[in-house]
């Protein structure tokens, strides 16, 4: 009993809640907990509810004249776009929440309670699965109402908003990543905003490669946003699972082997 209490007042977790079973019954716990904060503060869907809807009508609008002569013919360019860079950006979210939960001492907190050290982060990043999603179907729906009828079928659109989902959450270790080492959450975005904004916009996300210049065309060619990108126009128009969808998902993997790791030692190391 008195080994007990002492393992509760340091934090550490006792032994029969250490498997890997009750690791992840807490992480989903915090996922719930994730959830709820969202349902009570409805604003922080803000970014994933406007930002599809803004960015799509004003992208079309501004360049489907320009580069493909019509909107609606450039409505199956933009819309993969637009998905990809609205619910990769939205993964920045993540280290913000989280650098803001450690300055709050909400993590000092759950220190105290017999619950898997890692549940706290796993938690988070789970939970914000869902906005991703929210941004997804969003983006889909704009899409379809301004006129834009993928060819690929139903099946594919799932398929590649399924890869976007994941994709996002594999780039979402990177931002928590910031999220840990970084001291204010201010600085975390203004981080992520520094790495993502290039590899957004220097992509096929909004514009041919074509007409870029010579120098800047292979940095698009190798950039893993311009991969997803294309992966998701090959889904979504022509109903393809091929070699971008391959490398996307491989990109994903790689990003998690490396960040993942870096993450959760440091996040130890903090908590």
């Amino acid at each position: 009993m008195k080994q007990a209490s002492i393992m509760k007042n340091t934090g550490r977790p006792l032994k029969n809640h250490s498997s890997f079973g009750q690791a992840l019954r807490n992480s989903l716990t915090m996922a719930y907990r994730g959830l709820l904060k969202i349902r009570r503060t409805p604003e922080q869907l803000f970014d994933v509810t406007l930002q599809p809807i803004l960015f799509t009508l004003m992208f079309t609008y501004i360049f489907g004249g320009a580069i493909s002569g019509d909107v609606q013919s450039y409505l199956p360019i933009i819309i993969p776009g637009i998905l990809v860079q609205t619910v990769i950006s939205t993964s920045i979210v993540t280290g913000v929440q989280l650098r803001e939960d450690m300055d709050k001492g909400v993590f000092d907190r759950f220190k105290s309670l017999p619950i898997a050290r890692i549940a706290p982060l796993a938690g988070a990043l789970l939970a914000d699965t869902i906005r991703y999603a929210i941004a997804t179907v969003l983006t889909f729906v704009m899409g379809y109402l301004m006129g834009y009828s993928p060819e690929g079928g139903f099946g594919f659109i799932v398929i590649a908003a399924l890869l976007v989902i994941v994709c996002a959450w594999a780039v979402s270790w990177i931002f928590a990543f910031f999220g840990v080492i970084a001291r204010t959450a201010a600085s975390v975005q203004g981080i992520s905003m520094m790495v993502l904004f290039p590899l957004t916009f220097l992509s096929n996300a909004f514009v041919p490669v074509e007409t870029m210049p010579n120098w800047l065309q292979w940095f698009v060619q190798v950039n893993p946003i311009s991969h997803l990108v294309s992966a998701v126009r090959e889904l979504a128009n022509t109903g393809i699972i091929g070699t971008e969808f391959i490398l996307s998902l491989v990109s994903a993997a790689a990003i998690v082997v490396v960040f993942a790791p870096l993450t959760v030692r440091a996040y130890m190391r903090r908590t």
